[in-house]
């Protein structure tokens, strides 16, 4: 088949255009790739990524990325824009199947995403991911090599790009349809579903680099700091309310313990349920203020209040009082600090919910972001000796169970894998701060399946990142005092504490 007749079929089946239009994209086609005569081009199949691969490399051959100042990731954007709908149809074709369903609102836009290339799935199934059996119940542990590396070229060229404020932010609404430049991600075939929420605007967009199934992306139409309040969780709650099938969670909105984007507000959520859903119930106590609510502790690495109601104002406002008591609690024995010297607040919360059995479900997880001499990175953050497996902040999915571990530990690990299997005898051929985990793990090797032996290494210290980043830890002593913040929060909400009854 022709390229330029696969290029018109995809872009027609996409619903971006009709049949009549094919004269016209075969020579838009000709224009991306900077070449008129293209008949004699051909490819085996209609595939997507074939398509992608075949006129890229053409472009490239031709000098047209160089001409153009483009990079590869901006001319597949704006090659994939042609079998993408605008905006208008985009939203038009969403608001249909909402009618029918929001699962089936959602499944076609997914489709759509998925079909013009915007969500990686080729670049995401390179992602290392298996199950890790814990005290806790599965997590799962994800070694992400999707995103690509940039080239030292690229590298270089972008910091002597221009600088510019547009878009103000990589969430920011600005980009849809953006062609993106050296140090800006190219998202000619973006698009974003908008919706009313609590009176607000919004918009609805997946992940291109997904962690996990549907990861779906709620932002604020405005350029607004992150805020975890009342009103935030309420927003939560009603982004679950119109899309029932899928949680919905915000970041803390604190450094250490927050994501890597505090300055726009968004929310994230998705169709897969992550390991902390299944978590068991620890202890059951009950908000008096708030009758028909339940209100439990769970086991889990983190310390988590889990709040059950069919009534979005009373978990709003049971979550506010939780919020507000929290913000104001320290407890010396166990180094958690709501405020320093100087002021600054500490404490904050990571808010997931879902829908349950017909009931909106609602995690609040305690977080604490200071800092003392003996852990300067953050007291509830991952300590130094698992920092060689994960150093960044726990955001929302890791929160939840889903370790997403940085890229370089693929090719680290195969070195650990050589040393512990006797491969090579040198530690040197070891990463510097892989040394001591690796003498320990090559010392309790008994023999066996060596991948099934790491696996559950690197589980269990991805286990020590989340009990680290716990503000009352599972031990008694950290139970105790997780009592006495119930406790406390009782002499302002009216909490009656019971032990879970099995």
């Amino acid at each position: 088949m022709m390229i330029t007749e696969a290029f018109a079929n995809l872009a027609i089946n996409s619903g971006a255009y009709d049949v009549l239009d094919t004269i016209y994209l075969t020579n838009q086609l000709r224009r991306l790739v900077g070449q008129d005569e293209l008949s004699a081009i051909t490819v085996a199949d209609a595939n997507l990524y074939t398509m992608i691969d075949t006129l890229t490399a053409l472009a490239e051959s031709n000098g047209q990325l160089t001409r153009l100042g483009w990079t590869k990731d901006m001319f597949e954007a704006a090659l994939c824009d042609y079998l993408t709908p605008a905006p208008s149809v985009i939203n038009r074709k969403f608001a249909e199947n909402y009618q029918v369903s929001p699962q089936q609102a959602t499944a076609a836009f997914f489709k759509s995403s998925n079909e013009n290339d915007y969500i990686k799935m080729r670049q995401i199934a390179k992602n290392r991911v298996f199950v890790h059996p814990s005290v806790y119940g599965d997590l799962t542990i994800s070694i992400n090599l999707s995103k690509p590396e940039k080239d030292p070229k690229e590298i270089a060229a972008a910091k002597q790009a221009p600088q510019t404020n547009f878009p103000t932010c990589q969430l920011c609404m600005e980009n849809e349809g953006y062609l993106g430049r050296l140090n800006h991600p190219a998202r000619s075939n973006h698009r974003i579903i908008r919706f009313t929420l609590d009176g607000e605007a919004w918009g609805f967009q997946y992940s291109p680099y997904a962690y996990y199934q549907e990861h779906a992306i709620y932002l604020n139409e405005r350029h607004q700091p992150m805020v975890i309040n009342g009103a935030a969780i309420r927003k939560i709650l009603l982004i679950v309310e119109k899309f029932p099938h899928y949680f919905a969670g915000s970041n803390a909105d604190l450094p250490i313990v927050g994501g890597s984007i505090l300055t726009h507000e968004h929310f994230q959520g998705g169709g897969e349920k992550l390991p902390m859903s299944f978590a068991q119930t620890d202890k059951l106590f009950k908000l008096e203020k708030f009758k028909t609510l339940q209100a439990a502790t769970l086991k889990w690495p983190m310390s988590v209040i889990r709040l059950t109601s069919a009534s979005i104002e009373e978990l709003v406002a049971a979550s506010s009082e939780i919020l507000a008591a929290w913000d104001d609690y320290s407890d010396a024995a166990v180094d958690v600090l709501a405020h320093g010297l100087d002021g600054e607040r500490h404490h904050t919360i990571t808010p997931i919910a879902r829908m349950r059995a017909g009931k909106f479900e609602l995690d609040l997880v305690l977080r604490d972001n200071h800092t003392t001499s003996s852990f300067p990175d953050g007291v509830f953050h991952p300590h130094q000796d698992v920092q060689h497996i994960k150093k960044e902040n726990i955001g929302l999915i890791e929160v939840m169970g889903l370790a997403i571990l940085p890229a370089r530990l693929k090719t680290e690990l195969a070195a650990v894998k050589a040393y512990v299997s006797g491969q090579v005898t040198q530690l040197t051929d070891v990463a510097v701060y892989h040394q001591a985990w690796a003498s320990e793990l090559k010392l309790a090797f008994t023999g066996g399946d060596i991948d099934h032996y790491l696996n559950a290494a690197l589980g269990r210290k991805f286990e020590r990142v989340l009990e680290d980043a716990g503000v009352f830890k599972r031990d008694a002593q950290g139970q105790a005092a997780f009592a006495r913040f119930l406790t406390r929060l009782s002499e302002t909400s009216g909490i009656k504490q019971e032990k879970l009854s099995h």
